[in-house]
Protein backbone atom coordinates (compact mmCIF):
# COMPACT_ATOMS: atom_id res chain seq x y z
CA UNK A 1 0.00 0.00 0.00
CA UNK A 2 2.93 2.35 0.57
CA UNK A 3 3.98 2.09 -3.07
CA UNK A 4 0.39 2.48 -4.21
CA UNK A 5 -0.05 5.63 -2.10
CA UNK A 6 3.16 7.13 -3.52
CA UNK A 7 1.97 6.48 -7.09
CA UNK A 8 -1.46 7.92 -6.29
CA UNK A 9 0.13 10.98 -4.65
CA UNK A 10 2.41 11.61 -7.64
CA UNK A 11 -0.40 11.15 -10.19
CA UNK A 12 -2.78 13.41 -8.29
CA UNK A 13 -0.20 16.16 -7.80
CA UNK A 14 0.85 16.03 -11.45
CA UNK A 15 -2.73 16.28 -12.69
CA UNK A 16 -3.63 19.05 -10.23
CA UNK A 17 -0.53 21.08 -11.09
CA UNK A 18 -1.23 20.64 -14.83
CA UNK A 19 -4.81 21.84 -14.42
CA UNK A 20 -3.75 24.90 -12.43
CA UNK A 21 -1.02 25.66 -14.96
CA UNK A 22 -3.56 25.20 -17.76
CA UNK A 23 -5.95 27.73 -16.19
CA UNK A 24 -3.14 30.26 -15.83
CA UNK A 25 -1.75 29.65 -19.32
CA UNK A 26 -5.21 30.08 -20.87
CA UNK A 27 -4.92 33.79 -20.08
CA UNK A 28 -1.94 33.88 -22.43
CA UNK A 29 -3.94 32.11 -25.14
CA UNK A 30 -2.14 28.78 -24.72
CA UNK A 31 -4.09 25.55 -25.05
CA UNK A 32 -4.83 23.43 -21.96
CA UNK A 33 -3.78 20.38 -23.96
CA UNK A 34 -0.34 21.83 -24.63
CA UNK A 35 0.24 22.14 -20.88
CA UNK A 36 -0.65 18.48 -20.32
CA UNK A 37 1.72 17.32 -23.07
CA UNK A 38 4.59 19.38 -21.67
CA UNK A 39 3.88 18.11 -18.14
CA UNK A 40 4.11 14.52 -19.37
CA UNK A 41 7.41 15.28 -21.13
CA UNK A 42 8.86 16.82 -17.94
CA UNK A 43 8.28 13.67 -15.89
CA UNK A 44 9.36 11.39 -18.78
CA UNK A 45 12.67 9.78 -19.57
CA UNK A 46 14.43 12.97 -20.75
CA UNK A 47 12.85 15.30 -18.18
CA UNK A 48 13.55 15.98 -14.49
CA UNK A 49 11.21 13.15 -13.53
CA UNK A 50 13.26 10.56 -15.43
CA UNK A 51 10.43 8.02 -15.64
CA UNK A 52 11.08 5.39 -18.31
CA UNK A 53 7.83 4.47 -19.99
CA UNK A 54 7.70 2.56 -23.29
CA UNK A 55 4.40 0.66 -23.18
CA UNK A 56 2.87 1.57 -26.55
CA UNK A 57 0.13 -1.07 -26.20
CA UNK A 58 -1.15 0.39 -22.92
CA UNK A 59 -0.93 3.91 -24.35
CA UNK A 60 -2.95 2.88 -27.40
CA UNK A 61 -5.62 1.29 -25.21
CA UNK A 62 -5.87 4.31 -22.92
CA UNK A 63 -5.76 6.64 -25.93
CA UNK A 64 -8.65 4.97 -27.71
CA UNK A 65 -10.79 4.85 -24.56
CA UNK A 66 -10.08 8.52 -23.79
CA UNK A 67 -10.85 9.58 -27.36
CA UNK A 68 -14.14 7.69 -27.17
CA UNK A 69 -15.15 9.72 -24.09
CA UNK A 70 -14.02 13.01 -25.66
CA UNK A 71 -15.91 12.35 -28.89
CA UNK A 72 -19.00 11.27 -26.96
CA UNK A 73 -19.02 14.55 -25.04
CA UNK A 74 -18.41 16.47 -28.26
CA UNK A 75 -21.32 14.74 -29.99
CA UNK A 76 -23.66 15.40 -27.06
CA UNK A 77 -22.64 19.07 -27.12
CA UNK A 78 -23.54 19.39 -30.81
CA UNK A 79 -27.09 20.57 -31.44
CA UNK A 80 -29.02 19.35 -34.47
CA UNK A 81 -28.98 22.82 -36.02
CA UNK A 82 -25.19 22.99 -35.62
CA UNK A 83 -24.73 19.51 -37.10
CA UNK A 84 -26.92 20.31 -40.09
CA UNK A 85 -25.20 23.65 -40.71
CA UNK A 86 -21.75 22.07 -40.76
CA UNK A 87 -22.46 18.61 -42.18
CA UNK A 88 -22.11 19.23 -45.92
CA UNK A 89 -18.80 21.12 -45.83
CA UNK A 90 -17.50 18.87 -43.03
CA UNK A 91 -18.04 15.70 -45.10
CA UNK A 92 -15.85 17.10 -47.87
CA UNK A 93 -13.13 18.10 -45.42
CA UNK A 94 -13.36 14.76 -43.59
CA UNK A 95 -12.85 12.68 -46.75
CA UNK A 96 -11.30 14.48 -49.70
CA UNK A 97 -9.67 17.08 -47.46
CA UNK A 98 -7.93 14.41 -45.38
CA UNK A 99 -6.67 12.64 -48.53
CA UNK A 100 -5.33 15.88 -50.07
CA UNK A 101 -3.60 16.80 -46.80
CA UNK A 102 -2.01 13.34 -46.52
CA UNK A 103 -0.78 13.51 -50.13
CA UNK A 104 0.88 16.94 -49.79
CA UNK A 105 2.48 16.15 -46.42
CA UNK A 106 3.57 12.75 -47.76
CA UNK A 107 5.40 14.37 -50.67
CA UNK A 108 7.27 16.66 -48.27
CA UNK A 109 8.13 13.74 -45.98
CA UNK A 110 9.57 11.81 -48.92
CA UNK A 111 11.90 14.70 -49.79
CA UNK A 112 12.79 15.81 -46.26
CA UNK A 113 13.18 12.40 -44.60
CA UNK A 114 14.48 10.39 -47.54
CA UNK A 115 11.79 7.69 -47.43
CA UNK A 116 9.85 6.04 -50.26
CA UNK A 117 6.28 6.94 -51.16
CA UNK A 118 4.66 4.36 -48.87
CA UNK A 119 6.38 5.66 -45.74
CA UNK A 120 5.90 9.28 -46.79
CA UNK A 121 2.16 8.80 -47.29
CA UNK A 122 1.97 6.87 -44.02
CA UNK A 123 3.32 9.88 -42.12
CA UNK A 124 0.97 12.14 -44.09
CA UNK A 125 -2.00 9.93 -43.15
CA UNK A 126 -1.02 9.91 -39.47
CA UNK A 127 -1.13 13.73 -39.19
CA UNK A 128 -3.92 14.30 -41.73
CA UNK A 129 -6.97 14.59 -39.45
CA UNK A 130 -7.89 17.40 -37.11
CA UNK A 131 -8.42 16.41 -33.50
CA UNK A 132 -11.79 16.62 -31.77
CA UNK A 133 -10.32 17.14 -28.29
CA UNK A 134 -8.15 20.01 -29.49
CA UNK A 135 -10.86 21.66 -31.61
CA UNK A 136 -13.61 21.40 -28.96
CA UNK A 137 -11.29 22.64 -26.20
CA UNK A 138 -9.75 25.56 -28.09
CA UNK A 139 -13.01 26.79 -29.65
CA UNK A 140 -14.75 26.84 -26.27
CA UNK A 141 -11.93 28.70 -24.52
CA UNK A 142 -10.86 31.05 -27.32
CA UNK A 143 -12.83 33.99 -25.96
CA UNK A 144 -14.42 34.78 -29.32
CA UNK A 145 -17.86 34.03 -30.77
CA UNK A 146 -17.41 32.68 -34.27
CA UNK A 147 -19.84 32.79 -37.15
CA UNK A 148 -22.24 29.86 -36.80
CA UNK A 149 -21.42 28.26 -40.16
CA UNK A 150 -17.67 28.44 -39.51
CA UNK A 151 -17.78 27.03 -35.98
CA UNK A 152 -20.24 24.29 -37.02
CA UNK A 153 -17.99 23.21 -39.88
CA UNK A 154 -14.93 23.01 -37.62
CA UNK A 155 -16.67 21.03 -34.88
CA UNK A 156 -18.46 18.55 -37.15
CA UNK A 157 -15.34 18.03 -39.27
CA UNK A 158 -13.27 17.11 -36.21
CA UNK A 159 -15.85 14.50 -35.24
CA UNK A 160 -16.14 12.96 -38.72
CA UNK A 161 -12.61 12.90 -40.15
CA UNK A 162 -11.04 10.19 -37.98
CA UNK A 163 -12.33 7.20 -40.04
CA UNK A 164 -10.58 8.45 -43.21
CA UNK A 165 -7.29 8.97 -41.35
CA UNK A 166 -7.57 5.53 -39.71
CA UNK A 167 -8.37 3.95 -43.07
CA UNK A 168 -5.37 5.56 -44.79
CA UNK A 169 -3.04 4.65 -41.92
CA UNK A 170 -4.09 0.98 -41.75
CA UNK A 171 -4.16 0.62 -45.55
CA UNK A 172 -0.62 1.98 -45.88
CA UNK A 173 0.66 -0.23 -43.05
CA UNK A 174 -0.77 -3.24 -44.88
CA UNK A 175 0.78 -2.00 -48.15
CA UNK A 176 4.19 -1.73 -46.51
CA UNK A 177 3.81 -5.24 -45.14
CA UNK A 178 2.55 -6.34 -48.60
CA UNK A 179 -0.46 -8.24 -47.32
CA UNK A 180 -3.32 -6.27 -48.93
CA UNK A 181 -4.44 -5.01 -52.32
CA UNK A 182 -6.72 -2.27 -53.63
CA UNK A 183 -9.89 -4.31 -53.07
CA UNK A 184 -8.91 -4.96 -49.45
CA UNK A 185 -8.23 -1.25 -48.92
CA UNK A 186 -11.63 -0.22 -50.34
CA UNK A 187 -13.42 -2.82 -48.21
CA UNK A 188 -11.59 -1.43 -45.17
CA UNK A 189 -12.95 2.04 -45.94
CA UNK A 190 -16.50 0.71 -46.34
CA UNK A 191 -16.26 -1.13 -43.03
CA UNK A 192 -14.80 1.81 -41.15
CA UNK A 193 -17.37 4.37 -42.31
CA UNK A 194 -20.45 2.20 -42.96
CA UNK A 195 -20.37 -0.06 -39.92
CA UNK A 196 -19.34 2.80 -37.65
CA UNK A 197 -22.23 5.01 -38.77
CA UNK A 198 -24.75 2.16 -38.56
CA UNK A 199 -23.76 1.20 -35.01
CA UNK A 200 -23.65 4.81 -33.78
CA UNK A 201 -27.00 5.90 -35.21
CA UNK A 202 -28.93 2.78 -34.22
CA UNK A 203 -27.48 2.74 -30.70
CA UNK A 204 -28.22 6.47 -30.38
CA UNK A 205 -31.89 5.89 -31.14
CA UNK A 206 -32.15 3.13 -28.51
CA UNK A 207 -30.22 5.10 -25.88
CA UNK A 208 -32.37 8.21 -26.44
CA UNK A 209 -35.47 6.15 -25.68
CA UNK A 210 -33.87 4.83 -22.48
CA UNK A 211 -32.68 8.31 -21.45
CA UNK A 212 -36.17 9.78 -21.84
CA UNK A 213 -37.65 6.98 -19.75
CA UNK A 214 -35.08 7.38 -16.96
CA UNK A 215 -35.28 11.18 -17.02
CA UNK A 216 -39.05 11.04 -16.60
CA UNK A 217 -38.59 9.10 -13.34
CA UNK A 218 -35.39 10.77 -12.08
CA UNK A 219 -35.13 14.24 -13.66
CA UNK A 220 -32.54 15.51 -11.17
CA UNK A 221 -30.09 12.60 -11.36
CA UNK A 222 -27.57 14.20 -13.74
CA UNK A 223 -24.68 12.12 -12.43
CA UNK A 224 -26.58 8.87 -13.00
CA UNK A 225 -27.56 9.91 -16.54
CA UNK A 226 -23.97 10.90 -17.32
CA UNK A 227 -22.67 7.54 -16.10
CA UNK A 228 -25.26 5.74 -18.23
CA UNK A 229 -24.19 7.74 -21.29
CA UNK A 230 -20.51 7.12 -20.60
CA UNK A 231 -20.89 3.35 -20.24
CA UNK A 232 -23.16 3.18 -23.31
CA UNK A 233 -20.67 5.24 -25.32
CA UNK A 234 -17.86 2.83 -24.48
CA UNK A 235 -20.10 -0.08 -25.48
CA UNK A 236 -20.82 1.60 -28.82
CA UNK A 237 -17.12 2.30 -29.43
CA UNK A 238 -16.13 -1.29 -28.64
CA UNK A 239 -19.02 -2.81 -30.62
CA UNK A 240 -18.10 -0.87 -33.74
CA UNK A 241 -14.47 -1.91 -33.35
CA UNK A 242 -15.38 -5.60 -32.99
CA UNK A 243 -17.04 -5.59 -36.42
CA UNK A 244 -14.11 -3.55 -37.82
CA UNK A 245 -16.06 -0.32 -38.04
CA UNK A 246 -14.85 3.07 -36.86
CA UNK A 247 -15.44 3.42 -33.15
CA UNK A 248 -14.55 7.13 -33.40
CA UNK A 249 -17.33 7.80 -35.92
CA UNK A 250 -19.78 5.54 -34.08
CA UNK A 251 -19.44 7.21 -30.69
CA UNK A 252 -19.59 10.75 -32.13
CA UNK A 253 -22.77 10.02 -34.13
CA UNK A 254 -24.16 8.22 -31.07
CA UNK A 255 -23.76 11.42 -29.04
CA UNK A 256 -25.28 13.61 -31.77
CA UNK A 257 -28.26 11.25 -32.10
CA UNK A 258 -28.93 11.12 -28.35
CA UNK A 259 -28.80 14.93 -28.13
CA UNK A 260 -31.25 15.24 -31.04
CA UNK A 261 -33.79 12.76 -29.64
CA UNK A 262 -33.38 13.28 -25.87
CA UNK A 263 -32.23 16.88 -25.60
CA UNK A 264 -33.52 17.66 -22.11
CA UNK A 265 -32.16 14.46 -20.58
CA UNK A 266 -28.74 14.82 -22.21
CA UNK A 267 -28.46 18.44 -21.04
CA UNK A 268 -29.11 17.23 -17.50
CA UNK A 269 -26.05 14.98 -17.78
CA UNK A 270 -23.85 17.57 -19.52
CA UNK A 271 -22.04 18.91 -16.46
CA UNK A 272 -20.92 15.52 -15.14
CA UNK A 273 -20.02 14.27 -18.62
CA UNK A 274 -17.91 17.38 -19.19
CA UNK A 275 -15.93 16.38 -16.09
CA UNK A 276 -15.36 12.88 -17.49
CA UNK A 277 -14.13 14.39 -20.76
CA UNK A 278 -11.68 16.65 -18.92
CA UNK A 279 -10.35 13.69 -16.94
CA UNK A 280 -9.92 11.72 -20.19
CA UNK A 281 -8.06 14.59 -21.85
CA UNK A 282 -5.78 15.11 -18.85
CA UNK A 283 -4.87 11.44 -18.52
CA UNK A 284 -4.40 10.91 -22.25
CA UNK A 285 -2.16 13.91 -22.89
CA UNK A 286 -0.07 13.29 -19.77
CA UNK A 287 0.48 9.69 -20.85
CA UNK A 288 1.37 10.68 -24.42
CA UNK A 289 3.85 13.24 -23.11
CA UNK A 290 5.37 10.57 -20.87
CA UNK A 291 5.92 8.21 -23.83
CA UNK A 292 7.86 10.60 -26.06
CA UNK A 293 11.64 11.11 -25.96
CA UNK A 294 12.44 14.83 -26.54
CA UNK A 295 16.13 14.09 -27.24
CA UNK A 296 15.25 11.79 -30.14
CA UNK A 297 12.64 14.32 -31.29
CA UNK A 298 15.31 17.06 -31.48
CA UNK A 299 17.53 14.87 -33.65
CA UNK A 300 14.98 15.18 -36.47
CA UNK A 301 14.14 18.84 -35.70
CA UNK A 302 14.88 20.19 -39.18
CA UNK A 303 12.90 17.50 -40.97
CA UNK A 304 10.08 17.82 -38.46
CA UNK A 305 9.85 21.56 -39.00
CA UNK A 306 9.62 20.99 -42.75
CA UNK A 307 6.74 18.52 -42.30
CA UNK A 308 4.94 20.72 -39.75
CA UNK A 309 5.32 23.89 -41.85
CA UNK A 310 3.98 22.08 -44.91
CA UNK A 311 0.99 20.80 -42.94
CA UNK A 312 0.09 24.13 -41.31
CA UNK A 313 0.87 26.59 -44.09
CA UNK A 314 0.37 24.56 -47.29
CA UNK A 315 -1.47 21.24 -47.02
CA UNK A 316 -4.32 22.27 -44.71
CA UNK A 317 -5.08 25.60 -46.47
CA UNK A 318 -4.95 23.95 -49.92
CA UNK A 319 -7.26 21.11 -48.83
CA UNK A 320 -9.74 23.55 -47.22
CA UNK A 321 -9.78 25.83 -50.28
CA UNK A 322 -10.28 22.85 -52.60
CA UNK A 323 -13.26 21.60 -50.57
CA UNK A 324 -14.96 24.83 -49.43
CA UNK A 325 -14.56 27.44 -52.18
CA UNK A 326 -17.11 25.60 -54.41
CA UNK A 327 -19.56 25.77 -51.46
CA UNK A 328 -19.49 29.59 -51.50
CA UNK A 329 -17.45 30.10 -48.37
CA UNK A 330 -15.81 33.51 -48.45
CA UNK A 331 -12.00 33.71 -48.81
CA UNK A 332 -11.79 34.99 -45.21
CA UNK A 333 -13.74 31.98 -43.91
CA UNK A 334 -11.61 29.59 -45.97
CA UNK A 335 -8.41 31.12 -44.60
CA UNK A 336 -9.65 30.88 -41.02
CA UNK A 337 -10.86 27.27 -41.30
CA UNK A 338 -7.53 26.46 -42.96
CA UNK A 339 -5.71 27.95 -39.97
CA UNK A 340 -7.79 26.08 -37.36
CA UNK A 341 -6.58 22.66 -38.48
CA UNK A 342 -5.63 21.72 -34.93
CA UNK A 343 -3.80 18.46 -34.36
CA UNK A 344 -3.97 16.69 -31.02
CA UNK A 345 -4.23 13.22 -29.56
CA UNK A 346 -5.54 11.47 -32.71
CA UNK A 347 -2.31 11.82 -34.78
CA UNK A 348 -0.21 10.64 -31.81
CA UNK A 349 -2.47 7.64 -31.22
CA UNK A 350 -2.40 6.84 -34.96
CA UNK A 351 1.40 7.01 -34.83
CA UNK A 352 1.27 4.11 -32.36
CA UNK A 353 -0.31 1.82 -34.99
CA UNK A 354 2.88 1.30 -37.06
CA UNK A 355 4.82 0.91 -33.81
CA UNK A 356 2.56 -1.95 -32.74
CA UNK A 357 2.74 -3.42 -36.27
CA UNK A 358 6.57 -3.31 -36.00
CA UNK A 359 6.98 -1.22 -39.15
CA UNK A 360 10.63 -0.38 -39.64
CA UNK A 361 11.57 3.13 -38.45
CA UNK A 362 8.10 3.79 -37.03
CA UNK A 363 9.36 5.29 -33.75
CA UNK A 364 10.80 8.10 -35.86
CA UNK A 365 7.30 8.73 -37.21
CA UNK A 366 5.93 8.84 -33.65
CA UNK A 367 8.42 11.56 -32.68
CA UNK A 368 7.64 13.58 -35.81
CA UNK A 369 3.86 13.29 -35.21
CA UNK A 370 4.31 14.37 -31.60
CA UNK A 371 6.37 17.42 -32.62
CA UNK A 372 3.81 18.35 -35.27
CA UNK A 373 1.05 18.27 -32.62
CA UNK A 374 3.11 20.46 -30.27
CA UNK A 375 3.70 23.04 -33.00
CA UNK A 376 0.05 22.94 -34.09
CA UNK A 377 -1.23 23.60 -30.58
CA UNK A 378 1.42 26.26 -29.98
CA UNK A 379 0.88 28.17 -33.23
CA UNK A 380 -2.67 27.49 -34.40
CA UNK A 381 -4.24 27.16 -30.97
CA UNK A 382 -2.52 30.17 -29.45
CA UNK A 383 -3.30 32.54 -32.32
CA UNK A 384 -6.84 31.32 -33.04
CA UNK A 385 -8.57 34.37 -31.54
CA UNK A 386 -6.09 36.72 -33.24
CA UNK A 387 -6.75 35.08 -36.62
CA UNK A 388 -10.53 35.20 -36.05
CA UNK A 389 -10.48 38.94 -35.41
CA UNK A 390 -7.99 39.68 -38.19
CA UNK A 391 -10.06 37.75 -40.74
CA UNK A 392 -13.32 39.19 -39.34
CA UNK A 393 -15.13 35.91 -38.75
CA UNK A 394 -16.13 36.97 -35.23
CA UNK A 395 -19.73 37.88 -34.45
CA UNK A 396 -19.02 41.13 -32.60
CA UNK A 397 -22.08 42.65 -30.87
CA UNK A 398 -20.23 45.92 -30.25
CA UNK A 399 -19.42 46.62 -33.88
CA UNK A 400 -20.50 50.06 -34.96
CA UNK A 401 -22.36 51.25 -38.00
CA UNK A 402 -25.95 50.30 -37.14
CA UNK A 403 -28.66 52.77 -36.26
CA UNK A 404 -31.04 52.09 -33.36
CA UNK A 405 -33.99 50.03 -34.52
CA UNK A 406 -37.48 51.54 -34.56
CA UNK A 407 -39.70 48.53 -35.04
CA UNK A 408 -43.41 48.68 -35.85
CA UNK A 409 -45.32 45.43 -35.86
CA UNK A 410 -43.07 42.38 -35.57
CA UNK A 411 -40.29 40.44 -37.27
CA UNK A 412 -40.02 36.69 -37.81
CA UNK A 413 -36.45 35.45 -37.33
CA UNK A 414 -34.84 32.08 -37.94
CA UNK A 415 -33.77 30.34 -34.74
CA UNK A 416 -30.35 29.53 -36.21
CA UNK A 417 -29.34 33.21 -36.49
CA UNK A 418 -26.26 34.17 -34.42
CA UNK A 419 -27.44 35.64 -31.12
CA UNK A 420 -24.72 38.31 -31.26
CA UNK A 421 -26.08 39.60 -34.59
CA UNK A 422 -29.65 39.71 -33.25
CA UNK A 423 -28.64 41.61 -30.10
CA UNK A 424 -26.55 44.04 -32.13
CA UNK A 425 -29.42 44.69 -34.54
CA UNK A 426 -31.86 45.48 -31.71
CA UNK A 427 -29.22 47.39 -29.71
CA UNK A 428 -29.56 45.25 -26.57
CA UNK A 429 -26.76 43.70 -24.47
CA UNK A 430 -25.52 40.21 -25.27
CA UNK A 431 -26.47 37.84 -22.40
CA UNK A 432 -23.57 36.50 -20.35
CA UNK A 433 -22.61 32.88 -21.10
CA UNK A 434 -25.12 32.87 -23.94
CA UNK A 435 -25.32 30.20 -26.63
CA UNK A 436 -24.22 30.94 -30.16
CA UNK A 437 -27.68 31.06 -31.79
CA UNK A 438 -30.97 32.76 -30.97
CA UNK A 439 -32.79 29.44 -30.73
CA UNK A 440 -30.23 27.87 -28.38
CA UNK A 441 -30.39 30.89 -26.07
CA UNK A 442 -34.19 30.77 -25.85
CA UNK A 443 -34.08 27.03 -25.18
CA UNK A 444 -31.79 27.64 -22.22
CA UNK A 445 -33.48 30.84 -20.96
CA UNK A 446 -37.17 29.82 -21.13
CA UNK A 447 -38.50 28.17 -18.00
CA UNK A 448 -40.97 25.30 -18.10
CA UNK A 449 -43.59 25.59 -20.84
CA UNK A 450 -43.01 29.32 -21.37
CA UNK A 451 -42.63 30.41 -24.99
CA UNK A 452 -42.01 34.14 -24.51
CA UNK A 453 -39.11 36.12 -23.05
CA UNK A 454 -38.56 39.88 -22.68
CA UNK A 455 -34.96 41.07 -22.85
CA UNK A 456 -34.22 44.79 -22.34
CA UNK A 457 -37.46 45.90 -23.96
CA UNK A 458 -37.48 43.36 -26.80
CA UNK A 459 -39.99 40.49 -26.71
CA UNK A 460 -38.86 37.13 -28.15
CA UNK A 461 -41.65 34.59 -28.72
CA UNK A 462 -41.11 31.06 -30.03
CA UNK A 463 -43.61 30.48 -32.84
CA UNK A 464 -42.31 27.33 -34.48
CA UNK A 465 -40.22 24.36 -33.37
CA UNK A 466 -38.39 21.72 -35.36
CA UNK A 467 -37.68 18.56 -33.39
CA UNK A 468 -36.27 19.68 -30.04
CA UNK A 469 -35.00 23.03 -31.36
CA UNK A 470 -36.43 26.48 -32.00
CA UNK A 471 -37.03 27.05 -35.72
CA UNK A 472 -38.76 30.48 -35.78
CA UNK A 473 -39.01 33.42 -33.36
CA UNK A 474 -41.41 36.41 -33.42
CA UNK A 475 -39.69 39.62 -32.23
CA UNK A 476 -41.58 42.73 -31.10
CA UNK A 477 -40.79 45.74 -28.91
CA UNK A 478 -42.30 45.74 -25.44
CA UNK A 479 -44.84 48.47 -24.81
CA UNK A 480 -43.59 51.20 -22.48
Amino acid sequence: MHTFNLILLAAGLLTLMSLVAGVMSARLGLSFLLVFLVAGMLVGVDGPGGIRFYDTQLTAWVGNAALAIILLEGGLSTRVATFRAGLRPAIGLATLGVAVTAGIVGATAMAAMGVDWRYGLLLGAIVSSTDAAAVFSVLRHAGVQLDTRVSSTLEVESGLNDPMAVFLTLALIDTIRADSGLADALWLLVRQAGFGAAVGLSAGWAMAWLMRAVFARAPHQGGLLALMLLSAGLVVFASAGLIEGSGFLAVYLFGVRVRALADEASRGAASALDGYAWAAQAGLFLLLGLLVSPNQMFEDAGRTLAVAATLIFVARPVAVAFCLLPMRFSPREVLFIGWVGLRGAVPIVLALFPLMAQVQGSYRFFNVAFAVVLLSLLLQGTFLSVAARWLRVVADPKAGGAEPVRLRGHLLLDGSLPLADVCHFFQVPLPEKASSTLGDWLEEALIGDASQLTWHGVVFEVTEREGDGVAQVRVTLARS
